[in-house]
């Protein structure tokens, strides 16, 4: 560890002073380090600062403002994408912080200019082989209006993300189309069902399987379970009472109330019903979980995991007895199983569109390994969070000769498009910054979309690396404010000699 060394500021101005003057002349620096007790490089260090802080000093005025609008530009844009700031917040942080008066015009006007390199940067950098998509719209204050957003499933980089527009089949199919003639190629998409969507994907790109968001089905579940178990919170809360009314009619008294319950075996075998139907419900929505997941395991070890023909059997048996639970169901349950049954049915076919392309791939390592490696491969890699969770974690604990086919297997069920999460963890991205502007123009958009795709993660599974870098884009993180043109970090605009100009000099000295 370091020590300050124990000298006045004015001391260490003459000292470097005398560097400056003497700078060339052989055993100067040698001998003011053995005379004041100071290294060398400490000295050169010093020497180094002053000579940058006489420059800077010196400077002409023109080359000083070109300096301090780079240190400005940079503060203003930090503040707008790390600070969630408005034009004022940012204003009154310059003056706070730096003591400097920028107007609210030179902040839109620099905002704007960088929004536009954005723009420019976004449309020049798209991966070249295709990508897995999550399409979704967000609505802001305008009504029929929302942002629409195209997100890498697998790296959650965003390739696209538009200002205000009709949310409509029109709108989407020209969001589409335009990131085609940009370069973006898409093996699959995915979204949560909406007719907009489906109809531009359908327009685009027919060919593509467009697979259903899976989370937004099972919320769905747990929506109704919601409400079923409130209504028998309810029954229950009312087996005292009707108790109560029974008591009351068995004394001879009126019963009270508007409509009153009296019959405690009625409201008993109610309750029981009632209980039964949120059960079954509890059950099916588990076992609807289960077949939605990525790999399902076989019932027995020696058949390895579902094909996607097996799992689509075991849906539709789910299907079927969601159906015949809302015919038995109360009248009270009823209409909401119906209403879950009916979007159950119109969302199946789309539900599994992943799984069919791992049936050739499971049935390979089935048989160059055995179903039963392919069942404790399947068990594993669901127990990843615990045994991983990286890739490469599961493969280290496995036989040497299981781990060429366990990768391709685990590199397949990895890359398993089913879910739209990746856009709506862009859009609370964006929550943030619509609250502070009620509105983003598409080169604001285009700004925090160029900020977000170099954001290194912080903390887990992808700690160190980039939307960018997970996208095979770049290998390397940079800073995004370089990329779109801005001075680095720390410059200063002026040329700073070697802080050793002589070492060998100084070293014989």
């Amino acid at each position: 560890m370091g020590h300050p060394h124990s000298s006045t500021l004015t001391q260490r101005v003459g000292w470097v002073g005398e560097l400056l003057a003497h700078s060339g002349s052989y055993g100067v620096v040698s001998q003011l380090s053995r005379s004041i007790g100071v290294s060398r490089q400490t000295l050169y260090s010093w020497k180094a600062k002053g000579q940058a802080a006489l420059q800077a000093a010196l400077a002409p005025t023109k080359e000083r403002a070109t300096v301090q609008m780079a240190q400005i530009e940079r503060a203003i844009l930090t503040l707008l994408l790390e600070g969630h700031a408005s034009y004022r917040g940012i204003q009154r942080c310059l003056h706070e912080l730096l003591g400097l008066q920028v107007s609210v015009g030179t902040i839109a006007a620099i905002v704007q200019e960088a929004g536009e390199q954005a723009e420019q940067w976004m449309k020049a950098h798209l991966p070249a082989s295709a990508r897995g998509l999550a399409l979704d719209e967000m609505y802001g204050s305008q009504h029929g209006q929302g942002y629409l957003s195209v997100v890498d499933v697998g790296s959650g980089a965003v390739w696209a993300s538009t200002s205000p527009v009709a949310v409509d089949g029109d709108s989407w199919t020209l969001l589409l189309w335009e990131l085609q003639e940009q370069g973006l190629h898409w093996h699959t998409t995915v979204s949560d069902g909406g007719r907009a969507i489906g109809e531009a994907v359908s327009r685009v790109s027919p060919e593509q399987p467009h697979q259903r968001d899976v989370w937004h089905i099972l919320h769905n579940c747990q929506q109704v379970q919601a409400r079923l178990d409130r209504q028998v919170e309810r029954l229950t809360c009312q087996t005292a009472v009707v108790a109560r009314q029974a008591a009351r009619l068995a004394a001879g008294k009126r019963a009270l109330g508007r409509c009153p319950k009296s019959d405690v075996r009625a409201h008993a075998a109610e309750l029981a019903q009632a209980q039964y139907v949120a059960d079954s419900l509890r059950y099916l929505s588990a076992q609807l979980h289960q077949l939605l997941d990525v790999v399902v395991l076989a019932s027995q070890p020696a058949q390895g995991v579902l094909s996607s023909a097996s799992r689509q059997g075991e849906l539709e048996t789910v299907l079927s007895l969601l159906e015949d639970l809302s015919r038995a169901a109360p009248s009270g349950m009823q209409r909401e199983l119906v209403n879950l049954a009916t979007l159950l049915r119109a969302a199946l076919p789309q539900l599994v569109l992943f799984a069919p392309g791992l049936d050739a791939l499971q049935e390979a390592t089935a048989q160059a390994l055995s179903p039963r490696a392919v069942h404790l491969l399947g068990w594993a890699w669901q127990r990843r969070a615990i045994l991983g969770p990286s890739r490469q974690a599961l493969l280290a604990d496995l036989p040497a000769d299981w781990r060429p086919h366990a990768d391709a297997l685990f590199r397949a069920w990895e890359e398993a498009v089913r879910a739209s999460s990746a856009v709506e963890n862009w859009h609370s991205v964006l929550r943030p910054y619509l609250a502070v502007h009620r509105r983003l123009s598409t080169g604001m958009l285009a700004l925090i979309a160029c900020w977000h795709n170099h954001r290194i993660a912080e903390r887990g599974l992808h700690q160190g690396q980039s939307p960018l870098m997970r996208s095979g884009l770049t290998d390397l993180s940079s800073d995004w404010l370089q990329t779109l043109g801005y001075r680095p970090h720390g410059w200063t605009g002026l040329s700073v000699s070697s802080p050793d100009p002589h070492p060998r000099l100084a070293l014989a000295a």
